[in-house]
């Protein structure tokens, strides 16, 4: 048991780890990004495809609702890499666990809780801080962007929790062959390099679909908790490779934005999952 919670924490660092990579190599491929989105899509499907071996489609609304919010999460962060920096298009798409509890009150008519007010709020703020030195048509564009692939992403979610006997897996292939479809008219006529298409491969193969398939093997052994503060490492590795090797970094503004933004929702999903647990634990002692 304790061999299967230290191999779950090396999938899930690992995971975290090549997820980060994404915005640095989309530096480096000079093709539209929907193009990218699609021959992404291509190589991450066969990888994912391959590790389940028989997935099975149900196309439930559920399902289907899931997949295109997976498809437009996924897209929209490409695009949002290509008009902004990777730290705005990181740390901006990570807003979704706020999308979620606004999204929850409409779709799953769950309350707020006090702690999602204080979140939003505070996440609010640091979305202002995004925007003030962004004022430039690419960036503002890029930054709504990003903020639209974590509503996505918040979609995601929550079309998962709608799907109580089925498998995320099958949701996120379905939602990887769509994008595949979105972008394939966008795919011909371009001209692709030999970099642009070690990239692809890369991002297809390890970025996405090798980082899902050590998420998926950690997360039957972790706790919610455990999983969400290693996957934070995600949002602070990204642009910090970006940094390092191109020397792309986010104004003064954005990097005060960014804290509030990571620690206000990491400090919420403490909460959440601590207040989760308490009554959790009350109703089975009542």
């Amino acid at each position: 048991m304790k061999n299967d919670k230290i191999r779950a924490i090396f999938y899930i660092l690992m995971a975290a780890t090549l997820l980060s990579t994404g915005g640095l190599i989309l530096k480096y491929i000079n093709v539209p990004p929907l193009a990218i989105a699609s021959t992404r899509g291509m190589f991450s499907a066969a990888v994912v495809w391959l590790y389940v071996r028989k997935p099975k489609f149900t196309f439930s609304k559920a399902q289907v609702s899931g997949a295109i919010c997976y498809s437009g999460m996924v897209i929209g962060f490409i695009i949002a890499n290509k008009l902004t920096t990777a730290a705005n298009s990181i740390i901006l798409q990570f807003t979704a666990p706020i999308w979620v509890a606004i999204l929850g009150l409409w779709i799953l008519k769950e309350k707020i809780h006090w702690y999602d007010i204080i979140a939003i709020l505070s996440v609010g703020v640091g979305m202002v801080l995004f925007f003030i030195d962004d004022m430039e048509a690419g960036n503002m564009l890029g930054n709504l962007i990003a903020v639209l692939s974590g509503v996505f992403l918040a979609g995601v979610t929550i079309s998962l929790r709608f799907q109580k006997d089925e498998s995320p897996v099958e949701t996120t292939l379905l939602g990887h062959l769509l994008t595949v479809g979105i972008g394939l008219p966008f795919i011909f006529g371009v001209s692709f390099s030999l970099q642009d298409v070690i990239g692809i491969f890369i991002l297809g193969v390890f970025q996405l679909g090798l980082a899902y398939i050590f998420y998926s093997k950690a997360v039957k052994y972790l706790t919610a908790l455990e999983t969400i503060l290693i996957m934070f490492l995600e949002p602070i590795l990204n642009p910090l490779w970006v940094f390092i090797v191109v020397g792309e970094r986010p104004s003064s503004f954005a990097l005060v934005g960014g804290m509030v933004v990571l620690i206000t929702v990491l400090i919420r999903s403490i909460v959440a999952n601590r207040v989760y647990i308490n009554n959790k634990n009350r109703s089975l002692q009542g």
